[in-house]
């Protein structure tokens, strides 16, 4: 198993999980969060933005469906022909999932 990470623009957060959830991956996690990247932030005018908001969309996943899901993220969360600032994605295994109505383990 495991855990794939997309931080991604507030704006492709929906679209993302939609086209992700009709390719077969529909559990995920939406959490909103702030930070910055190669491009330390952004100026506009005079005024400097250190922290910009973005989504992280969690999904987990077998080993062997990682690179269809990484296909739709990079798909989806693409701005035009890419941009600074579209996101990152991050891919972590996972050791043991436990599902805690059953206690069953695995997805």
């Amino acid at each position: 198993m495991v855990l794939v990470r997309a931080i991604i623009r507030p704006e492709k957060a929906d679209y993302v999980m939609k086209e992700a959830a009709e390719a077969g991956f529909q559990a995920v996690t939406k959490m909103d969060v702030y930070g910055r990247g190669k491009q330390k932030g952004i100026t506009v005018g005079e005024v400097h933005y250190d922290e910009i908001p973005k989504e992280m969309l969690l999904f987990f996943c077998n080993k062997e469906d990682k690179e269809d899901l990484v296909k739709v993220i990079l798909r989806t969360a693409k701005t035009g022909e890419g941009n600074y600032g579209d996101g990152r994605i991050f891919i972590s295994p996972i050791e043991e999932a436990y599902t805690i109505s059953t206690g069953k383990k695995g997805l």
